[in-house]
Protein backbone atom coordinates (compact mmCIF):
# COMPACT_ATOMS: atom_id res chain seq x y z
CA UNK A 1 0.00 0.00 0.00
CA UNK A 2 1.09 3.07 -0.74
CA UNK A 3 2.36 5.72 2.21
CA UNK A 4 0.92 9.29 2.22
CA UNK A 5 3.96 10.82 0.13
CA UNK A 6 3.86 8.06 -2.88
CA UNK A 7 0.31 8.70 -3.08
CA UNK A 8 0.77 12.72 -3.46
CA UNK A 9 3.25 11.67 -6.24
CA UNK A 10 1.11 9.95 -7.94
CA UNK A 11 -1.81 12.11 -8.28
CA UNK A 12 0.85 15.04 -9.12
CA UNK A 13 2.04 12.61 -12.22
CA UNK A 14 -1.70 12.23 -13.14
CA UNK A 15 -2.49 16.23 -12.70
CA UNK A 16 -4.65 15.80 -9.92
CA UNK A 17 -4.53 18.38 -6.90
CA UNK A 18 -2.26 17.51 -3.73
CA UNK A 19 -3.36 19.56 -0.11
CA UNK A 20 -0.34 20.63 1.08
CA UNK A 21 0.04 21.95 5.21
CA UNK A 22 3.43 23.46 6.83
CA UNK A 23 3.91 23.61 10.19
CA UNK A 24 2.09 24.16 13.44
CA UNK A 25 4.97 26.58 13.98
CA UNK A 26 4.60 28.49 10.97
CA UNK A 27 2.17 29.77 8.79
CA UNK A 28 -0.82 26.86 9.50
CA UNK A 29 -2.12 27.09 6.91
CA UNK A 30 -3.09 24.41 3.37
CA UNK A 31 -2.07 25.27 0.38
CA UNK A 32 -3.77 23.47 -3.60
CA UNK A 33 -0.74 22.26 -5.05
CA UNK A 34 -0.40 21.24 -9.00
CA UNK A 35 2.58 20.90 -11.11
CA UNK A 36 2.35 23.97 -13.52
CA UNK A 37 2.75 21.71 -16.33
CA UNK A 38 -0.67 20.10 -15.75
CA UNK A 39 -2.66 23.71 -15.30
CA UNK A 40 -5.77 24.12 -16.65
CA UNK A 41 -8.52 27.01 -16.86
CA UNK A 42 -10.49 24.66 -15.02
CA UNK A 43 -7.71 24.08 -12.05
CA UNK A 44 -7.22 27.75 -11.97
CA UNK A 45 -11.09 28.11 -11.38
CA UNK A 46 -11.09 25.11 -8.65
CA UNK A 47 -8.08 27.40 -6.77
CA UNK A 48 -9.64 30.61 -6.52
CA UNK A 49 -13.44 29.56 -6.02
CA UNK A 50 -12.08 26.28 -3.62
CA UNK A 51 -9.49 27.74 -2.08
CA UNK A 52 -9.68 31.40 -2.72
CA UNK A 53 -6.25 32.45 -1.52
CA UNK A 54 -3.51 33.92 -3.98
CA UNK A 55 -2.75 31.75 -7.11
CA UNK A 56 0.87 31.58 -7.24
CA UNK A 57 3.80 29.51 -9.79
CA UNK A 58 7.20 27.93 -7.66
CA UNK A 59 10.22 27.94 -9.61
CA UNK A 60 13.39 26.00 -8.61
CA UNK A 61 16.84 27.80 -8.01
CA UNK A 62 18.37 26.63 -11.23
CA UNK A 63 15.12 27.86 -13.30
CA UNK A 64 15.68 31.13 -11.18
CA UNK A 65 18.90 31.52 -12.39
CA UNK A 66 18.41 31.08 -15.97
CA UNK A 67 15.67 33.37 -15.91
CA UNK A 68 17.73 36.22 -13.60
CA UNK A 69 14.09 35.84 -11.45
CA UNK A 70 14.95 38.15 -8.90
CA UNK A 71 13.25 38.48 -5.18
CA UNK A 72 10.88 41.38 -5.18
CA UNK A 73 12.32 42.27 -1.41
CA UNK A 74 15.91 43.08 -3.34
CA UNK A 75 14.19 44.75 -6.25
CA UNK A 76 12.39 46.51 -4.04
CA UNK A 77 15.38 47.05 -1.53
CA UNK A 78 17.50 48.55 -4.32
CA UNK A 79 14.40 50.77 -5.28
CA UNK A 80 15.12 52.27 -1.60
CA UNK A 81 16.93 55.59 -2.91
CA UNK A 82 14.29 56.74 -5.66
CA UNK A 83 11.42 55.96 -3.73
CA UNK A 84 12.37 56.29 0.43
CA UNK A 85 9.10 54.79 1.86
CA UNK A 86 10.55 51.12 0.27
CA UNK A 87 12.62 51.53 2.69
CA UNK A 88 10.18 52.20 5.36
CA UNK A 89 8.04 48.87 3.84
CA UNK A 90 10.82 46.75 4.28
CA UNK A 91 9.45 43.08 5.36
CA UNK A 92 11.31 43.12 8.66
CA UNK A 93 9.05 41.97 11.06
CA UNK A 94 7.48 38.57 9.93
CA UNK A 95 7.45 35.89 12.39
CA UNK A 96 7.65 32.59 10.82
CA UNK A 97 10.45 33.99 7.54
CA UNK A 98 13.27 35.80 7.09
CA UNK A 99 12.94 36.26 3.82
CA UNK A 100 9.90 36.56 1.16
CA UNK A 101 9.70 33.77 -2.09
CA UNK A 102 7.85 36.58 -3.75
CA UNK A 103 10.02 37.36 -7.61
CA UNK A 104 7.94 39.30 -10.36
CA UNK A 105 4.50 38.88 -11.98
CA UNK A 106 3.96 37.75 -15.11
CA UNK A 107 1.58 37.72 -18.40
CA UNK A 108 2.37 35.27 -21.45
CA UNK A 109 1.97 37.81 -24.47
CA UNK A 110 -0.87 36.04 -26.02
CA UNK A 111 -2.95 36.66 -23.03
CA UNK A 112 -5.31 40.02 -23.08
CA UNK A 113 -6.21 41.29 -19.53
CA UNK A 114 -3.97 38.31 -17.80
CA UNK A 115 -6.43 37.39 -14.97
CA UNK A 116 -9.24 35.29 -16.82
CA UNK A 117 -8.79 31.81 -16.02
CA UNK A 118 -8.04 31.21 -19.86
CA UNK A 119 -5.21 33.75 -19.30
CA UNK A 120 -4.02 32.66 -15.81
CA UNK A 121 -3.34 28.86 -16.89
CA UNK A 122 -2.12 29.80 -20.42
CA UNK A 123 0.36 32.58 -18.76
CA UNK A 124 1.07 29.30 -15.93
CA UNK A 125 1.52 26.42 -18.32
CA UNK A 126 3.65 28.37 -21.00
CA UNK A 127 5.98 29.25 -18.08
CA UNK A 128 6.38 25.56 -17.30
CA UNK A 129 7.23 24.99 -20.53
CA UNK A 130 9.55 27.54 -20.46
CA UNK A 131 11.55 26.29 -17.38
CA UNK A 132 11.59 22.89 -18.83
CA UNK A 133 13.33 24.17 -21.78
CA UNK A 134 15.98 26.47 -19.92
CA UNK A 135 16.80 23.80 -18.06
CA UNK A 136 18.57 22.57 -21.29
CA UNK A 137 19.30 26.15 -22.86
CA UNK A 138 22.09 28.47 -22.34
CA UNK A 139 21.57 31.29 -19.40
CA UNK A 140 21.71 33.81 -23.10
CA UNK A 141 18.64 32.00 -24.92
CA UNK A 142 16.56 31.04 -21.89
CA UNK A 143 16.23 34.50 -21.14
CA UNK A 144 15.73 35.55 -24.37
CA UNK A 145 12.73 33.32 -25.19
CA UNK A 146 11.16 34.59 -21.05
CA UNK A 147 11.80 38.52 -22.59
CA UNK A 148 10.10 37.37 -26.57
CA UNK A 149 7.36 35.61 -24.49
CA UNK A 150 6.60 37.45 -21.19
CA UNK A 151 6.02 40.55 -19.86
CA UNK A 152 5.82 41.88 -16.67
CA UNK A 153 3.91 43.23 -14.61
CA UNK A 154 1.35 40.62 -14.85
CA UNK A 155 -1.31 38.45 -13.45
CA UNK A 156 0.65 35.56 -12.10
CA UNK A 157 2.70 35.54 -8.90
CA UNK A 158 6.62 33.85 -9.27
CA UNK A 159 7.50 32.74 -6.45
CA UNK A 160 11.40 31.84 -6.29
CA UNK A 161 12.49 28.60 -4.20
CA UNK A 162 15.53 29.03 -1.62
CA UNK A 163 18.92 27.30 -3.18
CA UNK A 164 19.49 24.69 -0.97
CA UNK A 165 15.61 23.50 -0.96
CA UNK A 166 14.01 22.78 3.00
CA UNK A 167 17.59 23.88 4.47
CA UNK A 168 17.14 27.52 5.57
CA UNK A 169 13.29 28.50 4.16
CA UNK A 170 10.33 25.50 4.64
CA UNK A 171 7.54 27.24 3.40
CA UNK A 172 5.27 26.24 0.68
CA UNK A 173 7.29 27.62 -1.87
CA UNK A 174 10.07 25.07 -0.95
CA UNK A 175 7.26 22.24 -0.07
CA UNK A 176 5.42 22.25 -3.39
CA UNK A 177 8.76 22.65 -5.32
CA UNK A 178 10.29 19.79 -3.75
CA UNK A 179 7.69 17.92 -4.52
CA UNK A 180 7.62 18.71 -8.09
CA UNK A 181 11.66 17.56 -8.06
CA UNK A 182 10.37 14.17 -6.13
CA UNK A 183 8.03 13.38 -8.84
CA UNK A 184 10.61 14.01 -11.60
CA UNK A 185 8.57 16.85 -13.36
CA UNK A 186 9.31 20.23 -14.12
CA UNK A 187 10.50 22.04 -11.17
CA UNK A 188 7.81 24.44 -10.41
CA UNK A 189 4.50 24.39 -8.47
CA UNK A 190 1.35 26.33 -8.94
CA UNK A 191 -0.27 27.10 -5.39
CA UNK A 192 -3.22 28.41 -3.53
CA UNK A 193 -3.91 28.85 -0.04
CA UNK A 194 -6.91 27.81 1.20
CA UNK A 195 -9.15 29.83 2.94
CA UNK A 196 -12.29 29.51 5.71
CA UNK A 197 -15.62 31.14 5.42
CA UNK A 198 -14.32 32.18 9.05
CA UNK A 199 -12.10 34.99 7.27
CA UNK A 200 -9.19 32.98 8.62
CA UNK A 201 -7.08 30.51 7.18
CA UNK A 202 -8.70 26.75 6.67
CA UNK A 203 -7.82 24.79 9.87
CA UNK A 204 -5.98 22.04 9.20
CA UNK A 205 -8.35 19.23 10.40
CA UNK A 206 -11.01 21.01 7.53
CA UNK A 207 -8.61 21.19 5.04
CA UNK A 208 -8.22 16.81 6.04
CA UNK A 209 -11.93 16.73 5.90
CA UNK A 210 -11.90 18.17 2.36
CA UNK A 211 -9.50 16.39 0.92
CA UNK A 212 -10.93 13.45 1.90
CA UNK A 213 -14.53 14.25 0.74
CA UNK A 214 -12.65 15.18 -2.59
CA UNK A 215 -10.82 12.02 -2.67
CA UNK A 216 -7.62 14.29 -2.52
CA UNK A 217 -4.26 13.55 -0.88
CA UNK A 218 -3.34 15.43 1.84
CA UNK A 219 0.42 15.96 2.76
CA UNK A 220 2.07 18.07 5.87
CA UNK A 221 5.39 19.89 5.57
CA UNK A 222 7.04 17.00 7.73
CA UNK A 223 6.04 14.49 5.16
CA UNK A 224 8.25 16.12 2.39
CA UNK A 225 10.95 17.18 4.59
CA UNK A 226 11.26 13.94 5.94
CA UNK A 227 11.14 12.51 2.01
CA UNK A 228 13.30 15.04 0.75
CA UNK A 229 16.04 13.98 2.77
CA UNK A 230 15.38 10.43 2.39
CA UNK A 231 15.94 11.34 -1.77
CA UNK A 232 19.36 13.15 -0.97
CA UNK A 233 20.69 10.63 1.43
CA UNK A 234 19.96 7.79 -1.49
CA UNK A 235 21.96 10.47 -3.98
Amino acid sequence: MLNELEQALKCLHNGRFVLLYDFDDRERETDMVIASQFVTPMAIRTMRKEAGGLICTTANHEIGEKLQLPFLADVLSNSGKCYPILDLLAPNDIPYDTKSAFSITINHRKTFTGITDNDRALTTKEFANLAKNALHQSDEQARTEFGRDFRSPGHVHLLRASKQLLVKRKGHTELSTALLAMSELTPTATICEMMGDDGNALSKEKAKEYAKRNGLCFLEGSDVIKGWAELRSVK
